[in-house]
């Protein structure tokens, strides 16, 4: 297998990263994410499952006009991003994470029959409002 074209690294702007790292913590932690490296501009996970430690997930804070701004993925930028799980249980044990952790629930967990056969997916947000995915699709 050849790693050409798999994701090496998503970093991702939010108002604060103080007021992210729980959150992000919590669910990328669950994904098998780990904390790599934090400093003055943000915090870095590393996938702790893959034998290169990729893709890394880095929260970086919005420069003060960035701020100002929200979220909005139907201009140009991130629309969403989505998490394989391993199971549809994958997907629900997650939710009951994202609830515990009071994370918002744009969709609970359901069945997407338009996106592929099997296809089952729970859709939330992150403190500034972008849009997650988990999502099991059996291949």
């Amino acid at each position: 297998m050849t790693s050409r074209g798999l994701i090496h690294h998503i970093d991702l702007t939010v108002t604060d990263v103080a007021r992210s790292a729980p959150f992000y913590d919590a669910v990328l932690s669950f994904m098998g994410y780990r904390r790599w490296q934090e400093d003055e501009h943000g915090i870095d996970w590393e996938h702790a499952g893959t034998p290169d430690l990729l893709p890394t997930i880095g929260i970086f804070n919005a420069s003060e006009e960035g701020r100002a701004q929200k979220h909005n993925r139907y201009a140009p930028g991130l629309h969403h991003m989505a998490w394989n799980a391993e199971s549809r249980e994958d997907v629900e044990t997650l939710y009951g994470l994202l609830l515990e952790i009071g994370a918002a629930i744009l969709d609970p967990p359901t069945d997407y029959p338009e996106y592929g056969p099997g296809y089952y997916a729970v859709f939330f947000a992150d403190p500034d409002g972008l849009k997650l995915e988990y999502v099991f699709e059996p291949r």
